[in-house]
């Protein structure tokens, strides 16, 4: 069973000022985009990392960096490693690998030595570009006949141009997720890579010469595409917070307009706020783009009663980022909105199956993988959704996160969680299978209450079990646990499901 979405490429639109919906130029290629930016802004601050970084600075000390690059025997279509933490370094070791026509393989910084030449090896490249201060880390491999290059080293050669390009030459490797399995290189066309960041500017009041706030890794396709590259596409600045216990520090100084986080961010930013007020974001903060796993209601309400509009969404590394967006989270804070242009949509037996330009061009070294991935040219995305009438979409679960009781019934925890997120004073929640001493399956729920909750434990337990009483006899919890820290997270901020053995 089938059900084809058709994308409405206006929905956005009505959302947006005319005038900027018009600069809204979906280039073919990264290079193409950002040659018009230096072109349009060359005198304004890119980058904000201890230094402020016009546009035409990092153009410059890009087109340099392609230059060393060029002298090392990197060309076109070659794998080089970007390994650097968030940072400006970052930024121009990307910028330069993918507009000499390179492939960047974005490395993140926390791996270890081993691994680091391990992803030399998967993803069979000769060079890595890194930063300073992961030097030791990169020893291995240059011991191995990997060709290390520092990205702030100072170019001896003249700068390099940037190389012609199409949509479709590959652009970036970013890693999944890797929450339910392992993870995996996506690789990312120049075509794919500039649907994400135009979808990105869609649906916004004010898209253009903002400031941005970066606090998620830039190594995250959440973080590059939505954070790093749109805010470069639109002409804004971008302030990188190397350390996120510096954030209420840092934020009333640079006075952000734009937040691009996960909802774990997003909880803690609200609790400060609500306590010392809106000053510690800057006080001139306007949106809020939360993504990277499920939004609570609760954020969005509370965040609009402080002049914030949080907007969730849905997407995946595999999508370039965005597949949908919620421009209407007051509305319906439990969808996550309509879908965006370049794509097409349905939805096979529950699950979501997606083609289109933003697409990737599959998993790299995984024939397996793709096989399994792919069904007659569509991406199975693995996650449920289901529709409403007004063509809202709502993800309800994934299939490998499905629990199939002894019953023979099926539970998504995902949807259950929803469930019981209702409560305010919920900050997030998990359900996951359990067994009972006499070995007997059951159903656990454990929540988070969020920080300063006040209310007793003996009323949390009352008011889930009066949510618990409400569901189909088969969903029931057997068990509800109450902690007092946060779930185990990825480095993406995911939680990481609990699972148990008889």
């Amino acid at each position: 069973m089938s059900e084809v979405i058709n994308v409405n490429t206006n929905l956005f639109a009505k959302y947006m000022n005319a005038s900027e919906l018009e600069k809204v130029i979906k280039y073919p290629t990264w290079t193409q985009a950002w040659e018009n930016s230096v072109q349009n802004y060359a005198p304004l601050t890119a980058i904000v990392d201890g230094a402020n970084y016009t546009f035409a600075q990092l153009d410059e000390d890009t087109a340099y960096l392609r230059g060393e690059l060029v002298k090392q025997g990197v060309k076109k279509g070659d794998r080089v490693c970007v390994y650097a933490p968030s940072s400006y370094a970052f930024v121009k070791a990307f910028l330069a690998v993918v507009t000499l026509g390179a492939v960047a393989v974005l490395v993140p910084a926390q791996l270890d030595e081993r691994t680091v030449f391990g992803c030399t090896m998967k993803f069979s490249s000769k060079y890595i570009l890194f930063e300073n201060s992961l030097k030791e880390k990169v020893a291995l491999a240059a011991s191995q006949g990997v060709c290390v290059i520092d990205a702030d080293c100072k170019a001896e050669e003249k700068a390099a141009a940037a190389t012609d390009l199409t949509a479709k030459d590959p652009c970036c490797i970013v890693f999944t997720g890797g929450t339910t399995g392992k993870s995996k290189g996506a690789l990312l066309s120049h075509g794919a890579v500039m649907s994400g960041v135009t979808n990105g500017c869609l649906g916004f009041k004010g898209i253009f010469n903002e400031r941005y706030f970066l606090l998620i890794p830039l190594t995250h396709v959440f973080g590059l595409i939505r954070n790093l590259l749109t805010s470069l596409y639109t002409g804004s600045t971008l302030y990188i917070c190397r350390n996120p216990k510096n954030m209420f520090k840092e934020m009333p100084v640079f006075k952000p307009t734009y937040l691009v986080i996960v909802p774990a961010l997003a909880e803690l930013i609200l609790t400060i706020a609500k306590q010392m007020g809106v000053g510690v974001t800057g006080g001139c903060l306007k949106y809020i783009v939360c993504g990277a796993s499920a939004v609570s209601p609760h954020l969005i309400k509370e965040f609009n009663e402080l002049g914030v509009c949080l907007l969730g969404g849905y997407g995946l590394t595999e999508s370039a980022n965005l597949v949908c967006g919620n421009v209407e989270s007051l509305k319906k804070p439990e969808s996550v909105g309509f879908p965006y242009p370049d794509q097409q949509l349905k939805i096979v037996n529950g699950e979501l199956w997606l083609k289109g330009d933003n697409m990737m061009d599959g998993y790299v070294g995984e024939t397996e993988e793709n096989a399994l991935a792919y069904e007659d040219g569509w991406f199975k995305t693995g996650d449920l959704v289901r529709i409403d009438e007004e063509g809202f979409i709502f993800i309800v679960g994934r299939i490998k996160e499905v629990l199939v009781l002894d019953t023979g019934e099926k539970v998504s925890p995902q949807e259950m969680e929803t469930k019981f997120c209702v409560l305010d004073y919920i900050a997030d929640a998990m359900v996951y299978e359990d067994f009972s001493e006499s070995g007997r399956q059951i159903l656990t729920l454990e929540v988070v209450p969020r920080v300063g909750c006040t209310v007793p434990a003996e009323q949390i337990t009352a008011d889930l079990n009066a949510i618990n009483a409400k569901l189909l006899p088969y969903e029931r919890v057997s068990k509800i646990v109450i902690r007092d820290k946060d779930f185990d997270r990825t480095p993406a901020m995911k939680k990481i499901r609990i699972k148990k053995s008889k």
